[in-house]
């Protein structure tokens, strides 16, 4: 496709609530209070402010920067800086692919709970309902070769869904989508947290939020745990604000459209965070176990603790219920919109293909692939795959993007893109941060995470992260040596 054929926003509002889109996501529901609990109360949200200001935003800005100048993928933009470069964004691309063939499993185990929540189907008790009725889950590897039907069905679903809007037209489809999706979303976090802080005990939850603990402020850790939100918050290092801001028409004021982003996030965040903490104070005060017990996060946290909490909720589960899982599910819909817009867009711009048969391809390895975690062993390997890729590959994607963006690449040009049009103009202090105090945060954390991840590993998770290991290795290479079909692939753009 030449590059004046190339799609583009119809409006701005449309990136705006793309963007929202991808960073609004499972993380937002079901992490952030976790770790907002267990970092300090109401004291972290001092990290955590500053860490969106001076970490997360600045870091949104460079991909924005990026994607809008050269209109292109990764993989493209990295091999015009310097070809040798290529294989490092197929990297990163091929970490955000297999990111999402799990996400996927999730956001389908959440459509399995959002038809049960009508009826309350997993029963008395839903810890070992989701176990064994649903995962029907296996601590081992051999559980690899027995396929769980409604889990295989509910992901290929999620992936029907995915091709449908990916295939589109951008604005037809993932612009259309996001104009729907995103008002509802809000609207149904809106009317849950209305109805959660009037709930008998809902304030044991919500004070949590604005009860500080000034001591966690001098705990190096919460502040790791702060800007370690913001990356997982606003999907840094995966390219897909790249991907997204290259669709931009000309005249766009990047500075103003990432904190609007940057704080429309964050707010989601804090508010979905208030009525997630009135329920579970709910929880304490009718069965009297403890806060600190019902605290948790991810799967725990959404398919065990809240169906305790609807069982013990009538009548008012039958509308809570759906309504909680029904904003798992559109917020796991268009964060997967965006994960695979970012493969599909990199094989669109290197093989020549179409749209719809980039989306085609995406979607139909990515099924295959994610059949892995429709089987008993899916649960066990969606952890080991997850803990992997988020604190291992993910983290050293950003940290190399820091590194090429901020050292190899002349840094003042992106700066002039993003001052061009904006209302609010960056200072030099701004590449300080790339340069310098950017890249030391995500080693630390990085450091941090991969210690973390190994100490916890048992023998069987190391062996599959070191199998990942060579396979994240070997198959970025092979797509950077494979021959551009597209005859504009190896054309020069502008890097200077």
């Amino acid at each position: 496709m030449a590059s004046s054929e190339k799609s583009k926003w119809d409006s701005n509002i449309a990136f705006i609530l793309a963007m929202i889109g991808s960073a609004v996501g499972l993380g937002n529901i079901w992490r952030f209070p976790n770790v907002l609990y267990s970092n300090g109360g109401g004291s972290f949200m001092i990290p955590y402010i500053i860490s969106i200001f001076f970490l997360g935003i600045s870091f949104v800005l460079v991909e924005y920067a990026v994607g809008f100048k050269f209109k292109t993928s990764l993989s493209k933009i990295f091999y015009s800086i310097k070809p040798s470069l290529e294989a490092v964004a197929w990297f990163i691309i091929f970490v955000v692919f297999l990111i999402t063939t799990y996400y996927v499993c999730v956001v389908g185990w959440d459509l399995i709970y959002l038809v049960l929540s009508f009826f309350q189907g997993w029963g008395a008790n839903p810890d070992v309902f989701f176990t064994t009725s649903v995962l029907n889950a296996s601590d081992s590897l051999s559980g690899i070769f027995t396929i769980v039907p409604w889990v295989f069905v509910s992901v290929f679903v999620i992936w029907l869904i995915a091709w449908f809007i990916g295939q589109k037209d951008l604005n037809a489809g993932i612009g259309k989508v996001s104009k729907i999706l995103l008002p509802v979303l809000f609207i149904i976090v809106l009317v849950i947290v209305a109805f959660s802080v009037t709930l008998p005990g809902a304030s044991i939850g919500y004070t949590q939020i604005f009860t500080p603990d000034w001591s966690a402020l001098t705990d190096l850790n919460v502040w790791l745990a702060a800007f370690g939100q913001i990356v997982f918050s606003l999907s840094l290092g995966m390219s897909i604000a790249l991907t997204y801001a290259s669709y931009l028409p000309d005249t766009s004021k990047l500075t103003d459209n990432a904190l609007v982003v940057a704080f429309s996030n964050s707010g989601f965040e804090v508010f979905n965070a208030i009525g997630i903490f009135s329920i579970l104070g709910f929880m304490t005060f009718t069965s009297g176990i403890p806060f600190n017990q019902l605290v948790t996060e991810g799967t725990g946290l959404a398919f065990v603790v809240f169906p305790n909490v609807f069982n013990v909720m009538h009548p008012w589960s039958y509308i809570i219920g759906p309504l909680f899982f029904l904003c798992i599910f559109f917020a796991g819909i268009t964060s997967v919109m965006a994960l695979s817009e970012v493969v599909s867009f990199a094989i669109h711009e290197k093989f020549g293909f179409s749209r719809k048969k980039s989306a085609t391809l995406v979607c139909i390895v990515g099924f295959c692939i994610s059949t892995i975690f429709a089987t008993s062993a899916g649960s066990y390997l969606l952890g080991i795959f997850d803990a992997f890729l988020n604190n291992f590959a993910l983290l050293f994607g950003v940290l190399l993007e820091c590194i090429i963006f901020g050292w190899l690449y002349n840094f003042d040009k992106l700066v002039e893109v993003l001052n061009n049009n904006s209302r609010i103009q960056m200072d030099p202090f701004w590449k300080i941060i790339i340069k310098y105090i950017l890249p030391v945060c995500i080693l630390c954390l990085w450091v941090q995470g991969v210690y973390t991840t190994m100490m916890d590993a048992d023998f069987t998770s190391r062996l599959v992260m070191l199998c990942l290991s060579i396979i994240i290795f070997i198959v970025p290479i092979i797509f950077a040596k494979l021959p551009a079909k597209n005859k504009d692939y190896y054309k020069p753009i502008e890097t200077e």
